[in-house]
């Protein structure tokens, strides 16, 4: 019995990045690449072509951010894992990563079967973010009230809704989990991210890391 491979699609504008990806990943038996891209229209385009399993994503891209396109590309296919790859630790990025939804967070100097390990992991549905991480950022979304008034200005309905956001799903899984429709939780995201001032979903990632309550 033939066991089907992992298909991984890979986005990095560096070129060599990319080949030494590839060549690590053609060395498992269980994984294949399927594509590659190194702008963030290149991977949104080639992820709905080639339907990858896990996108490995420069956070950094000439014509964007690996965030949005990481968040463009879990709302059109929740099923579609995204790994974040960037050359040093940034919290900000961190946290939109999280909120774009994605399951994990790497560096480029991390080992090659650390890199193998992240994959497997992900594709069989676990998160490689810390948990502690993640319980920061939704306890910035949840203790926000008292220090900040457009925070406070969110409803009930809106913060559980910021939460699900946080914990990396996209609209269409928080609209099962609060029995909503999607469309009703597009408008929500709208109405949140006005409250906020911002203007794209991975922004606040950086406005819940100025806001978080003093530990």
């Amino acid at each position: 019995m033939t066991t089907q491979k992992t298909r991984i699609l890979l986005c990095d504008d560096h070129e060599v990045v990319r080949e030494g990806l590839r060549g690590l990943i053609a060395r498992q038996d269980g994984m294949s690449v399927v594509g590659e891209a190194g702008t963030v229209a290149e991977v949104v385009e080639a992820a709905t072509r080639t339907k990858p399993d896990v996108v490995i994503m420069d956070v950094r891209l000439p014509d964007g951010s690996g965030v949005e396109a990481c968040r463009t590309i879990r709302e059109t296919r929740p099923e579609t894992k995204v790994i974040m790859l960037t050359s040093y630790a940034d919290d900000e990025a961190l946290f939109a990563s999280i909120i774009a939804g994605a399951s994990g967070y790497l560096l480029k100097q991390t080992r090659g079967q650390a890199v193998v390990d992240a994959v497997t992991a992900v594709a069989s549905g676990r998160s490689l973010l810390d948990p502690d991480v993640t319980g920061k950022v939704l306890e910035r979304v949840r203790q926000g009230r008292g220090d900040d008034p457009a925070l406070a200005s969110l409803t009930e309905q809106e913060r559980k809704v910021l939460a699900g956001l946080a914990e990396g799903h996209t609209n269409r899984e928080i609209s099962e989990m609060l029995f909503l429709s999607e469309k009703t939780v597009k408008n929500y995201v709208s109405r949140i991210l006005d409250k906020l001032g911002l203007s794209r979903r991975a922004e606040a990632a950086a406005y819940m890391a100025k806001h978080r309550p003093r530990l």
